[in-house]
């Protein structure tokens, strides 16, 4: 008898339960346990015996092979998303939270990849060799028609871009920054100032929403924008309400509502009054410019709930279409406030 403590006798590993097992236990076809535990809606099986094939399952630890369940679908059931790589704020990260609970209850599995410092040709190779039924891009990778193409032919039925650019043989998601940096100029401009500073994030991978921000501030007509570097820390901003004295600026939209926060406080700090010798503006509506004095002016984004897109990522994976759609995702809306 093989001595476990041995290290040159290691124990057997306990064999992995089948769904034969599961059918045993459970009194049922191996057919009904594949149908229950695959959540098949086209064969109809009673509530009961539902629960007593997942009971069975939970009891022997039973777990579906997912190679094994690829191989007679056709295709994985995993929904790629590349983790961001920055920091997405709270708006998106709600945003993106909820789209990945609504696919778990379309039954796709999200494996978010992280892939820091990949170019589009290593991302997409690396994305392929999982064989992902959807891939959805952030936008903070550059994609080509090629890598879309490559995608493809490694068995994702659809390849779905989220950013203010399409890519050819993609679905596109729009996002128009650019409105969002439009509607915060707009507004400063209604309030009567026009020499209008554009907090521009020094944080590296903002460039994909801060660019944008500010060709449609700089598109206003009234406003003349000066960009204004600003890192998100104290110094950086208390460096900035430093000189603004000579800038000679009255207005700032400040990229978001946290970006804005930190300047404000910045610009009190340093003895201007907040509306009177400069306006602010933020974006995003955050719950914290709403707690901060003065209340913060902000632009509102609206965005479609991730069950909604969910749905739009599952009707592409069932009906692949040659054609690429595009949705357009952001609508912009300013939300005054005491600070302009």
């Amino acid at each position: 008898m093989p001595d476990s403590t041995n290290p040159q006798n290691p124990p057997t590993p306990p064999t992995p339960p089948t769904s034969a097992d599961v059918a045993r236990l459970a009194g049922v076809s191996r057919a009904t346990v594949s149908y229950v535990l695959n959540n098949a809606e086209a064969v109809r099986i009673s509530e009961p015996t539902r629960r007593k094939v997942r009971a069975a399952a939970e009891e022997l630890g039973y777990v579906p092979h997912a190679a094994a369940r690829s191989l007679r679908a056709g295709h994985t059931r995993i929904v790629l998303l590349p983790t961001s790589h920055v920091p997405a704020g709270p708006l998106y990260s709600a945003f993106l939270n909820e789209l990945q609970w609504a696919l778990r209850r379309l039954d796709y599995t999200v494996v978010q990849y992280g892939s820091l410092g990949l170019t589009g040709d290593e991302a997409v190779r690396a994305w392929a060799e999982l064989r992902p039924v959807a891939v959805i891009s952030l936008g903070e990778i550059a994609l080509s028609a090629h890598n879309v193409d490559t995608l493809k032919r490694a068995g994702a039925r659809a390849v779905i871009t989220l950013g203010p650019d399409r890519v050819p043989g993609a679905h596109a998601l729009v996002m128009d920054q650019a409105e969002v940096g439009a509607r915060a100029a707009a507004h400063l401009v209604e309030r009567g100032r026009h020499r209008i500073g554009v907090v521009v994030p020094e944080e590296e991978g903002l460039t994909l929403f801060s660019a944008p921000r500010l060709a449609g501030a700089r598109a206003t007509p009234g406003a003349e924008v000066t960009p204004l570097d600003l890192a998100y820390t104290e110094e950086s901003a208390a460096a900035l309400a430093a000189r603004w004295d000579g800038l000679g600026l009255d207005g700032v939209f400040a990229y978001n509502d946290e970006y804005a926060v930190l300047l404000v406080r910045a610009l009190l700090d340093a003895g201007l009054r907040v509306p009177e010798d400069v306006a602010v503006v933020g974006a995003d509506d955050l719950l914290i410019g709403r707690l901060v004095r003065p209340r913060l002016s902000s632009v509102r984004i609206e965005m479609p709930s991730g069950e909604r897109l969910a749905g739009w990522v599952d009707r592409a994976v069932r009906v692949p279409s040659a054609i690429a759609e595009r949705y357009d995702l952001l609508g912009a809306t300013a939300v005054p406030r005491d600070s302009t």
